[in-house]
């Protein structure tokens, strides 16, 4: 499961941008996947779920996962289509189309934190 290993790196890449201070009011990831990101939003959340327990760090983090749909960019007829089902065509002149344009991404979107205490 390669979920696993993508929290990993994800809690890795927090750790490199925020002090462990600000990582301790870390309430909630943002996760923005698209559908050929070759992610499952499930596994994801039960690979999140299994490091953090296994970690025993980021217990209170909530994993917010976005699914973003496929969609390609027509050049004959200079539109966006959103695919469905898998069908690679352009929905406004038809034709065959594998412009991608959304569809590929695994981003952290936002990060939310807890409010300091004063």
């Amino acid at each position: 499961m390669h979920e696993i290993s993508l929290v990993r790196n994800i809690f890795s890449t927090l750790e490199a941008e925020f002090s462990k201070e600000e990582l301790g009011q870390l309430t909630a990831i943002d996760l923005k996947v698209g559908l050929l990101s070759n992610v499952e939003p499930l596994l994801m959340q039960n690979a999140f779920e299994a490091v953090t327990v296994a970690e025993n760090k980021y217990q209170n983090v909530r994993l917010n996962v976005e699914l973003v749909p496929v969609e390609i960019h027509c050049s004959d007829c200079g539109q966006n289509s959103i695919i469905e089902n898998y069908k690679f065509a352009c929905s406004f002149c038809g034709k065959p189309n594998n412009n991608v344009v959304r569809g590929t991404e695994l981003l952290i979107h936002q990060v939310h934190f807890a409010e300091p205490v004063q």
